[in-house]
Protein backbone atom coordinates (compact mmCIF):
# COMPACT_ATOMS: atom_id res chain seq x y z
CA UNK A 1 0.00 0.00 0.00
CA UNK A 2 0.99 3.20 -0.99
CA UNK A 3 2.26 5.53 1.74
CA UNK A 4 0.32 8.41 0.39
CA UNK A 5 -3.42 6.69 0.73
CA UNK A 6 -4.98 7.78 3.80
CA UNK A 7 -8.44 7.26 5.33
CA UNK A 8 -11.09 9.05 4.11
CA UNK A 9 -11.91 10.12 7.49
CA UNK A 10 -8.98 11.50 8.53
CA UNK A 11 -10.71 14.63 6.64
CA UNK A 12 -13.74 15.24 8.06
CA UNK A 13 -14.95 17.70 5.46
CA UNK A 14 -14.18 15.25 2.62
CA UNK A 15 -15.93 12.69 4.10
CA UNK A 16 -18.73 14.84 4.83
CA UNK A 17 -19.35 15.47 0.73
CA UNK A 18 -18.22 12.52 -0.87
CA UNK A 19 -21.36 10.92 1.86
CA UNK A 20 -23.63 13.98 0.37
CA UNK A 21 -22.98 12.83 -3.38
CA UNK A 22 -23.26 9.22 -2.54
CA UNK A 23 -26.62 9.93 -1.51
CA UNK A 24 -27.66 11.90 -4.19
CA UNK A 25 -26.32 9.01 -6.86
CA UNK A 26 -28.12 6.36 -4.75
CA UNK A 27 -31.26 5.27 -3.87
CA UNK A 28 -30.43 4.80 -0.47
CA UNK A 29 -33.06 6.88 1.20
CA UNK A 30 -36.27 5.44 -1.26
CA UNK A 31 -35.29 1.62 -0.40
CA UNK A 32 -35.38 2.18 3.22
CA UNK A 33 -38.72 4.39 2.80
CA UNK A 34 -39.95 1.52 0.95
CA UNK A 35 -39.39 -0.89 4.00
CA UNK A 36 -40.55 1.43 6.16
CA UNK A 37 -43.75 1.93 4.64
CA UNK A 38 -44.40 -1.72 3.58
CA UNK A 39 -42.84 -3.71 5.92
CA UNK A 40 -42.33 -1.45 9.01
CA UNK A 41 -46.04 -0.70 9.55
CA UNK A 42 -46.38 -4.53 10.68
CA UNK A 43 -43.86 -4.73 13.01
CA UNK A 44 -45.06 -1.96 15.05
CA UNK A 45 -48.33 -2.70 14.97
CA UNK A 46 -47.48 -5.96 16.55
CA UNK A 47 -45.11 -4.73 19.08
CA UNK A 48 -47.64 -1.88 20.65
CA UNK A 49 -50.69 -4.42 20.39
CA UNK A 50 -52.69 -3.44 23.91
CA UNK A 51 -49.94 -0.60 24.72
CA UNK A 52 -50.52 2.50 25.75
CA UNK A 53 -47.05 3.98 24.86
CA UNK A 54 -44.30 2.47 23.02
CA UNK A 55 -40.80 2.97 24.10
CA UNK A 56 -38.00 3.41 21.04
CA UNK A 57 -34.31 3.52 21.35
CA UNK A 58 -32.64 4.80 18.44
CA UNK A 59 -29.19 4.08 18.03
CA UNK A 60 -27.49 6.51 15.81
CA UNK A 61 -30.54 8.62 14.46
CA UNK A 62 -29.80 11.83 15.51
CA UNK A 63 -31.91 14.19 16.14
CA UNK A 64 -31.96 16.82 13.40
CA UNK A 65 -35.10 15.50 11.11
CA UNK A 66 -36.84 15.04 14.49
CA UNK A 67 -36.37 18.59 14.86
CA UNK A 68 -37.98 19.68 11.51
CA UNK A 69 -41.00 16.79 12.05
CA UNK A 70 -44.66 18.19 12.65
CA UNK A 71 -47.44 16.53 14.93
CA UNK A 72 -45.32 14.95 17.59
CA UNK A 73 -47.26 16.86 20.84
CA UNK A 74 -47.48 13.01 21.74
CA UNK A 75 -44.07 11.70 21.82
CA UNK A 76 -41.40 12.65 24.69
CA UNK A 77 -37.91 13.03 23.69
CA UNK A 78 -34.57 12.27 25.33
CA UNK A 79 -31.12 13.09 23.62
CA UNK A 80 -27.99 11.43 24.57
CA UNK A 81 -24.36 12.38 22.51
CA UNK A 82 -22.52 9.14 23.02
CA UNK A 83 -21.21 6.73 21.16
CA UNK A 84 -22.88 2.79 21.98
CA UNK A 85 -20.38 1.88 23.43
CA UNK A 86 -20.97 4.82 26.28
CA UNK A 87 -24.34 4.63 26.53
CA UNK A 88 -23.84 0.65 26.90
CA UNK A 89 -21.05 1.43 29.64
CA UNK A 90 -23.12 4.05 31.30
CA UNK A 91 -26.46 1.88 31.69
CA UNK A 92 -24.19 -0.62 33.53
CA UNK A 93 -22.36 1.33 35.56
CA UNK A 94 -25.77 3.31 36.87
CA UNK A 95 -27.77 -0.08 36.98
CA UNK A 96 -30.56 1.86 34.40
CA UNK A 97 -31.61 -1.17 32.72
CA UNK A 98 -34.60 0.10 31.18
CA UNK A 99 -36.53 -2.52 28.74
CA UNK A 100 -36.96 -0.63 25.51
CA UNK A 101 -40.48 -1.99 22.99
CA UNK A 102 -38.37 -1.00 19.79
CA UNK A 103 -34.80 -0.37 19.11
CA UNK A 104 -33.19 0.40 15.46
CA UNK A 105 -29.77 0.73 14.78
CA UNK A 106 -29.29 2.26 11.10
CA UNK A 107 -26.25 2.15 9.37
CA UNK A 108 -24.05 2.18 12.67
CA UNK A 109 -22.45 -1.32 13.30
CA UNK A 110 -19.73 -0.50 11.05
CA UNK A 111 -18.66 1.88 13.78
CA UNK A 112 -18.66 -0.68 16.66
CA UNK A 113 -15.28 -2.08 17.61
CA UNK A 114 -16.88 -5.04 19.30
CA UNK A 115 -20.31 -6.44 17.65
CA UNK A 116 -21.34 -9.63 18.89
CA UNK A 117 -21.25 -8.04 22.61
CA UNK A 118 -23.07 -4.63 21.02
CA UNK A 119 -25.93 -7.11 19.64
CA UNK A 120 -26.11 -8.72 22.94
CA UNK A 121 -25.95 -6.05 24.93
CA UNK A 122 -29.12 -4.39 23.41
CA UNK A 123 -30.85 -7.51 22.52
CA UNK A 124 -30.70 -8.02 26.51
CA UNK A 125 -32.73 -4.20 26.81
CA UNK A 126 -35.43 -5.58 24.68
CA UNK A 127 -38.96 -5.58 26.44
CA UNK A 128 -41.58 -9.09 25.95
CA UNK A 129 -42.60 -9.08 21.99
CA UNK A 130 -39.89 -6.25 21.26
CA UNK A 131 -38.03 -5.65 18.20
CA UNK A 132 -34.73 -4.60 17.02
CA UNK A 133 -34.42 -3.44 13.39
CA UNK A 134 -30.86 -3.49 11.98
CA UNK A 135 -30.07 -1.51 8.70
CA UNK A 136 -26.73 -2.36 6.96
CA UNK A 137 -25.49 -3.60 3.52
CA UNK A 138 -26.12 -6.30 2.12
CA UNK A 139 -23.92 -9.55 1.80
CA UNK A 140 -25.36 -9.84 -1.56
CA UNK A 141 -24.45 -5.75 -2.24
CA UNK A 142 -20.97 -5.12 -4.08
CA UNK A 143 -19.72 -3.70 -0.90
CA UNK A 144 -19.69 -7.28 0.27
CA UNK A 145 -17.56 -8.26 -3.30
CA UNK A 146 -15.39 -5.13 -2.69
CA UNK A 147 -14.34 -5.36 1.13
CA UNK A 148 -13.67 -8.95 0.83
CA UNK A 149 -11.40 -8.02 -2.43
CA UNK A 150 -9.70 -5.18 -1.63
CA UNK A 151 -9.87 -4.50 2.31
CA UNK A 152 -6.76 -5.51 3.22
CA UNK A 153 -5.31 -2.94 0.46
CA UNK A 154 -7.24 -0.03 1.61
CA UNK A 155 -6.42 2.14 4.90
CA UNK A 156 -8.13 1.32 7.50
CA UNK A 157 -8.31 2.72 10.95
CA UNK A 158 -10.67 2.40 13.69
CA UNK A 159 -13.38 3.85 12.80
CA UNK A 160 -15.40 1.64 10.64
CA UNK A 161 -15.31 -1.89 9.97
CA UNK A 162 -16.25 -3.81 6.97
CA UNK A 163 -19.11 -5.57 8.10
CA UNK A 164 -22.46 -6.58 6.15
CA UNK A 165 -25.59 -8.52 6.38
CA UNK A 166 -23.89 -11.88 5.97
CA UNK A 167 -21.72 -11.33 8.61
CA UNK A 168 -24.20 -10.25 10.87
CA UNK A 169 -26.62 -13.00 10.45
CA UNK A 170 -23.15 -15.57 11.55
CA UNK A 171 -22.80 -13.53 14.58
CA UNK A 172 -27.17 -13.56 15.38
CA UNK A 173 -26.76 -17.45 14.86
CA UNK A 174 -23.89 -17.97 17.21
CA UNK A 175 -25.46 -15.94 19.66
CA UNK A 176 -28.87 -17.94 19.37
CA UNK A 177 -31.01 -14.58 18.84
CA UNK A 178 -33.60 -14.97 16.54
CA UNK A 179 -34.30 -12.64 13.51
CA UNK A 180 -35.81 -12.17 9.90
CA UNK A 181 -33.96 -10.80 7.30
CA UNK A 182 -34.81 -8.56 4.36
CA UNK A 183 -32.96 -8.25 1.39
CA UNK A 184 -33.94 -4.57 -1.01
CA UNK A 185 -32.45 -3.79 -4.26
CA UNK A 186 -31.03 -0.40 -4.02
CA UNK A 187 -28.36 1.41 -6.49
CA UNK A 188 -25.53 3.91 -6.83
CA UNK A 189 -24.71 5.72 -10.26
CA UNK A 190 -21.00 5.32 -10.24
CA UNK A 191 -20.89 6.45 -13.97
CA UNK A 192 -18.66 9.62 -13.36
CA UNK A 193 -16.33 7.75 -11.39
CA UNK A 194 -15.27 6.87 -15.49
CA UNK A 195 -14.62 10.27 -16.49
CA UNK A 196 -11.20 11.45 -15.75
CA UNK A 197 -11.06 14.82 -14.35
CA UNK A 198 -14.57 14.60 -12.96
CA UNK A 199 -15.54 15.77 -9.51
CA UNK A 200 -18.07 14.25 -8.66
CA UNK A 201 -16.65 10.97 -9.50
CA UNK A 202 -13.45 11.48 -7.24
CA UNK A 203 -15.76 12.08 -4.30
CA UNK A 204 -17.41 8.66 -5.35
CA UNK A 205 -14.20 7.01 -5.33
CA UNK A 206 -13.28 8.19 -2.36
CA UNK A 207 -16.52 6.92 -0.78
CA UNK A 208 -16.21 3.66 -2.42
CA UNK A 209 -13.10 3.05 -1.41
CA UNK A 210 -13.00 5.01 2.37
CA UNK A 211 -9.73 6.22 0.47
CA UNK A 212 -8.96 10.78 0.88
CA UNK A 213 -8.38 11.22 -2.71
CA UNK A 214 -8.05 8.01 -3.84
CA UNK A 215 -7.81 8.50 -7.56
CA UNK A 216 -4.62 10.67 -7.15
CA UNK A 217 -3.15 8.55 -3.85
CA UNK A 218 -3.86 4.76 -4.90
CA UNK A 219 -1.41 2.77 -7.03
CA UNK A 220 -1.95 2.80 -9.83
CA UNK A 221 -2.04 -1.26 -10.05
CA UNK A 222 -4.58 -1.01 -7.25
CA UNK A 223 -6.67 1.69 -9.05
CA UNK A 224 -6.66 0.13 -12.54
CA UNK A 225 -7.88 -3.33 -10.86
CA UNK A 226 -10.61 -1.36 -8.88
CA UNK A 227 -12.18 0.58 -11.64
CA UNK A 228 -11.82 -2.79 -14.10
CA UNK A 229 -13.62 -4.64 -11.17
CA UNK A 230 -16.67 -2.03 -10.80
CA UNK A 231 -18.46 -2.13 -14.21
CA UNK A 232 -18.25 -6.01 -13.65
CA UNK A 233 -21.40 -7.71 -13.12
CA UNK A 234 -21.04 -8.79 -9.75
CA UNK A 235 -20.40 -5.24 -8.50
CA UNK A 236 -22.25 -2.89 -11.10
CA UNK A 237 -24.90 -3.59 -14.07
CA UNK A 238 -24.88 -1.66 -16.77
CA UNK A 239 -28.41 0.51 -17.40
CA UNK A 240 -29.06 2.76 -20.16
CA UNK A 241 -25.60 3.90 -20.10
CA UNK A 242 -24.97 4.15 -16.62
CA UNK A 243 -23.21 2.20 -14.54
CA UNK A 244 -25.24 1.13 -11.31
CA UNK A 245 -23.35 -0.36 -8.16
CA UNK A 246 -25.03 -2.77 -6.47
CA UNK A 247 -25.95 -0.86 -2.77
CA UNK A 248 -28.64 -3.64 -1.96
CA UNK A 249 -29.28 -2.79 1.79
CA UNK A 250 -30.25 -5.77 4.59
CA UNK A 251 -33.02 -5.31 6.97
CA UNK A 252 -32.82 -7.78 9.87
CA UNK A 253 -35.79 -8.01 11.96
CA UNK A 254 -34.46 -9.30 15.69
CA UNK A 255 -36.84 -10.96 18.18
CA UNK A 256 -36.71 -10.57 21.81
Amino acid sequence: MASSMRSLFSDHNRYVESFRRFLNSSTEHQCMQEFMDKKLPGIIARIGDRKSEIKILSIGGGAELVAKTSNLENIKFAWHKETSSEYQNRIIEKKEFQKWDFIHMIQMLYYVKDIPATLKFFHSLLATNAKMLIILVSGISGWDKLWKKYGSRLPQDDLCQYVTSSDLTQMLDKLGIKYECYDLLSTMDISDCFIDGNENGELLCDFLTETCYFNTTAPPDLKAEIMKDLQESEFSVKKEGKVLFNNSLSFIVVEA
